[in-house]
């Protein structure tokens, strides 16, 4: 071998060589950049993951909110019905009482008398009976809006946080 072929022959050793460590460093840059990258997207998965989490749980509760309303709106609204047809029971009841005394009376006077009398007791019946069924209404009303309130409250104290 004549020294022109082997300083050529060590040339070439050494570009392949130094060819060969470049390429190890690429792969070990590559590697590195695939580890980082995957780590990353991992990570961004789980915080998705946990989002979506309490997003679910969030949509939970406001559905078993509303479902609580409703429970509270129909038995509201089931004593409600009750009371009324109760109060429209005993006022049947007087009416008839008062057909009954209509049938005792002697004179004109008493007659006038006990339907001035029947007139003002129905008018105070009446306005007492809607003013409890009025306050009745707005208790209910406000019991079937406190689980929803309540969720309201929370969505604003939650998403006030992460904005």
């Amino acid at each position: 071998m004549t020294s022109k072929t082997k300083t050529t022959a060590e040339a070439a050793t050494k570009g392949f060589d130094h060819t060969v460590a470049n390429l190890k460093g690429s792969v070990e840059q590559a590697t590195a950049g695939f580890a980082q990258t995957h780590a990353q997207v991992q990570e961004g998965m789980e915080k998705a993951m946990k989002t979506t989490e309490e997003l679910m749980a969030f949509g939970q509760g406001n559905f078993e909110a509303f479902t609580k309303a409703g429970q509270i709106w129909a038995a509201g609204v089931q004593d409600i019905s009750k009371q009324f047809a109760a109060t429209a029971q005993a006022s049947f009841d007087e009416t008839l009482s008062l057909f009954k005394a209509f049938g005792t009376v002697k004179s004109l006077k008493d007659a006038v008398e006990l339907q001035s009398s029947l007139t003002r007791t129905s008018l105070e019946k009446a306005v007492a009976e809607t003013t409890k069924l009025t306050d009745a209404s707005l208790k209910l009303t406000e019991q079937a809006l406190a689980p929803i309130s309540a969720r309201v409250s929370l969505a604003i104290e939650k998403f006030s946080k992460a904005a």
